[in-house]
């Protein structure tokens, strides 16, 4: 777990690092190096320097960073890094509406693309209280119809207090495995990594009644520091593409 910083924390500065990359990546960067030795040494060095290319993208893809999430229990934060591309009033996922009810809750929809992080963080501190996974298809996790077309892993956070947020990894057009680092029961801090989808996704986060959204269509978002919204407050925000 991230030491929580205080305003009286004797750390003053931060230098900025290579992010690490996960241990789910590194195979596959292994086997893009050893294709690109064989290419360059066996084949043509030409195809080899163009695979060097591929392995950096590999490592790139399956990179780690530190992030700093804030630790306010009033905030959900970003479970992905991201553009978002929806903002709408919908119903709970049906795999969750016994334990979330029958009303309607603000989804945002984060879309991660080939070049963004793809470590998903859980958006507040709790228990998970519920996992469902459900296969589907592979239609481009950019369309409405992803979030119940797709395959999809769902996670419904629950604070001491009772309340819930609910979140979903969408596999993407061509993502092909969703991973979860967590399991049902377990206690999570918010920011804290949960799983990582493979390769390009969305992710949806369902925030409950009276509570709004504090990004706008088109913001980026960033996995644990972004704040999606402030549960308890609802207010429009307006921005403006430049």
């Amino acid at each position: 777990m991230a030491e929580i910083q205080k305003p009286d924390s004797q750390l003053t500065a931060v230098k900025w690092r290579f992010p690490d990359v996960h241990p789910e990546g590194r195979k596959f960067t292994l086997i893009a190096l050893a294709a690109t030795l064989i290419a360059y040494f066996g084949l043509s060095h030409f195809i080899g320097v163009l695979l060097i290319g591929v392995t950096i993208w590999v490592a790139a893809f399956f990179r780690d960073p530190v992030r700093t999430t804030p630790q306010d229990p009033r905030f959900v934060v970003s479970p992905a890094d991201g553009m978002v591309t929806m903002i709408k009033r919908v119903p709970a996922p049906p795999e969750l509406r016994a334990d979330m009810g029958e009303g309607e809750f603000t989804r945002v929809s984060i879309f991660m693309s080939v070049f963004d992080v793809h470590i998903n963080r859980t958006p507040i501190a709790g228990r998970i209280r519920r996992m469902a996974y459900v296969p589907g298809k592979f239609v481009n996790a950019d369309l409405d119809k992803a979030s119940e077309d797709n395959e999809r892993q769902h996670f419904l956070v629950e604070r001491e207090d009772g309340t819930r947020i609910a979140f979903t990894q969408i596999a993407g057009l061509v993502a092909r495995r969703i991973l979860a680092f967590v399991r049902e029961g377990d206690q999570v801090q918010a920011g804290e990594r949960i799983g990582l989808i493979r390769f390009g996704s969305r992710v949806d986060v369902f925030l409950p009644e009276g509570t709004g959204a504090k990004v706008l269509l088109g913001q980026r978002a960033i996995a644990g520091e972004t704040i999606l919204a402030e549960l308890g407050t609802d207010e429009t925000l307006r921005g403006i593409a430049q």
